[in-house]
């Protein structure tokens, strides 16, 4: 027996519009009913991507997932809708608000945007890509956090030195920001280029990433001075008191330890 696939819905694709109409029911009756179509279309093999909204500091994000992984982020100057018609397109119809199912990406996402996350650990679906664009997506991660590299860099990197457009494309066309780092290739001259999600995005999310290694490397003698203290300390509460200001001197900077907070950088 063949089961029906969930409505693909207009607007925002919930089953809240379905029953904006009802203005006297309860809101937590809705969440509730809500969790249970989501946890029926699971169970049934009838949610085929789910999709969730986060707010940045760049913008309101859509996430998209499949059993595979993450398939789409996308910004909100791409129209979610139209976003999600796509995804309907090329994957499958059955699509469902459904935050539960992206609650590691979110958190992640998060975590970055606090500057306490300096890559991803989330399984990703490539479906969207092929060919050459994959070959670019697939080395973008291992520029590193902070880091740029040119276009011609990337090309070279990716296997084809020639194909500087051809990588400009990929980039405008990655199907997953932030977390595939599109945003940290920029042109041979420095100056940023084309972002999908706009200059100012783009400048915010180097920036981001600037600040973040600036701290990292601040840390070590931010620590070592109250470590130091603690060596030279003549009784052991001073001594106590002083390591426990280095612990907090490396939380503050975000390394996880004295071991990262002293580990002096890679030449």
């Amino acid at each position: 027996m063949t089961t029906a696939p969930t409505p693909h819905l207009g607007g925002t694709h919930d089953l809240t519009d379905l029953l904006a109409p009802t203005r006297d029911v309860d809101p937590a009756d809705l969440d509730r009913l809500h969790a249970a179509l989501e946890a029926a279309a699971a169970s049934g093999g009838d949610l085929d991507v789910a999709y969730r909204t986060l707010d940045t500091p760049i913008g309101l994000l859509l996430l998209a997932a499949t059993e595979q992984g993450l398939v789409r982020i996308a910004f909100e100057r791409e129209n979610h809708d139209a976003v999600l018609d796509r995804l309907a397109a090329l994957v499958s119809p059955r699509i469902l608000h459904a935050p539960r199912r992206l609650d590691a990406a979110a958190r992640e996402l998060d975590e970055y945007f606090a500057g306490a996350r300096h890559a991803f650990d989330l399984e990703l679906d490539h479906r969207l890509s092929t060919g050459f664009r994959l070959s670019v997506l697939a080395h973008l991660p291992h520029i590193a956090y902070g880091r740029t590299e040119s276009y011609a860099q990337v090309a070279l990197a990716a296997g084809s030195p020639r194909a500087m457009r051809a990588v400009g494309t990929a980039c405008a066309t990655n199907p997953l920001p932030l977390v595939v780092p599109c945003h940290r290739v920029v042109r041979s001259d420095g100056s940023y280029g084309g972002y999908l999600g706009g200059t100012e995005a783009k400048h915010l999310l180097l920036s981001l990433e600037a600040a973040g290694v600036a701290r990292v490397r601040a840390a070590p003698n931010a620590v070592l001075e109250v470590a130091d203290a603690a060596s030279a300390a003549s009784d052991p509460a001073s001594a106590a008191s002083a390591a426990a200001s280095a612990a907090a001197a490396a939380a503050a900077s975000g390394t996880s330890d004295f071991a990262d907070a002293v580990r002096p950088e890679p030449r």
